[in-house]
């Protein structure tokens, strides 16, 4: 059994390896601009974009090597008997030291269990959205149906055939031995669909894809979509008063965009202008994330979230990037408490046991430039990134 575990591990390891390339990567998928992509299009053999397009074109070329992955391929069973249900194990929470057998596990905020490498089912993710992310851009730039036909085929066996699919629902996400059997939290686990949803809009007109697949793809969003807004577990989730609850509004926000469901993007805007104003204090800093061990991080993370959802926004001809709450709250006001502290102007003092992932700034200091003309920001972007830089998949965006 340990000699089969240990084969699976090292499979899902290579995947998560060789496809999410480098550190960069993953932070780079964030929600496309496909107005200022068909800029980038028009202009992809200029100097400024080409370096870029080459890393593209590189990237989507590792990503056809990336084969096919399923939730059917965990060697645990969820508690419904079911393995079409997606499963994952929480990661801040570990065995109780003060029980025989370790249960119930008890919560070690920002210490990750390695436990979690026993569920495959949110490891292979990060790999999954990212290929099908690059294959449709290189379609995108390319016209070359090879990119597109194997993003179809990543996405059919995750989603759409009968043997392989997930099922639309994350009951059993981030459970914890001992105390639940799935939580709000692991909602989170599937923000990566999020980059799949734009990838689909990229080679919807390929001759790979299908109207099956589109109404294939229509129907299961529209059930996960129903899930999310009407389960126990996803309505705690979009209620959470953190980043967790932001990051509900971004998925639902990229469903609700595929499904062409205004009555819903009006609504999330509501929310999301309702979350700025609670959540936030008076310098732009949340206090929820500013009390966690990883405080910096989180402070980030929630910020991209909020910058995922302004972009959205922004295609459906609502603005978040300048946008007052009643209270004054704004994301700019946001974005002004964190470049200091980004741009090493000032020291961060709150709590943060893990070194700083600089790379994850990457997003929110091109956002800051783009959308509030941080210059400054663009010195630290290519600090950050170094000799890369110019090929940053952010120059295409």
């Amino acid at each position: 059994m340990k000699k089969g575990f240990s084969l699976l591990w090292k499979l899902i390891f290579v995947h998560s390896f060789l496809f999410s390339q480098e550190k960069i990567l993953l932070t780079e998928l964030v929600k496309i601009d496909f107005k200022r992509l068909a800029v980038s299009k028009g202009r992809i053999q200029e100097r400024e974009y080409l370096p870029a397009f080459n890393q593209l074109i590189k990237d989507a070329d590792k990503a056809l090597l990336f084969k096919p992955v399923t939730v059917m391929a965990k060697t645990d069973i969820p508690p419904s008997g079911d393995k079409h249900d997606y499963m994952s194990i929480a990661p801040y929470w570990w065995p109780n030291p003060n029980t025989p057998n370790g249960i119930p596990y008890i919560r070690r905020d920002g210490e990750i269990n390695p436990e979690v490498k026993n569920s495959p089912d949110k490891l292979v993710l990060p790999g999954l959205s990212s290929s099908i992310y690059h294959l449709g851009l290189a379609y995108y730039f390319t016209g070359k149906n090879e990119y597109a036909a194997h993003a179809t085929q990543l996405i059919r066996v995750w989603f759409l055939d009968e043997k392989t699919r997930m099922n639309p629902n994350l009951k059993y996400a981030q459970s914890v031995k001992g105390v639940i059997e799935g939580r709000a939290e692991g909602v989170i686990d599937t923000r990566h669909f999020m980059h799949i949803i734009d990838a689909i809009s990229l080679i919807s007109n390929s001759k790979a894809w299908t109207s099956a697949d589109q109404s294939g793809m229509v129907l299961w969003v529209k059930e996960f979509s129903n899930w999310l807004m009407t389960s126990k577990i996803g309505m705690e989730e979009m209620n959470a008063p953190n980043n967790h609850g932001v990051w509900f509004d971004a998925q639902l926000l990229a469903y609700a965009g595929f499904l062409g469901d205004t009555i819903l993007i009006q609504k999330i805007h509501e929310r999301v202008m309702s979350r700025l104003d609670k959540e936030m204090d008076v310098q732009g800093s949340f206090p929820l994330e500013m009390k966690r061990t990883t405080s910096l991080h989180y402070s980030v993370f929630i910020l991209n979230a909020y910058a995922n959802l302004a972009t959205r926004f922004q295609q459906h001809g609502l603005d978040l990037w300048h946008a007052k709450s009643s209270s004054g709250k704004s994301l700019k006001l946001a974005f002004d408490f964190i470049l200091p502290y980004l741009l090493k102007e000032k020291e961060w003092t709150n709590p943060q046991i893990n070194a700083f992932k600089e790379i994850e700034a990457l997003p929110v200091l091109k956002k800051a430039f783009s959308e509030y003309g941080c210059s400054s920001c663009v010195g630290e972007m290519k600090r950050l990134a170094g000799p890369a830089y110019p090929s940053l998949l952010m120059m295409l965006l």
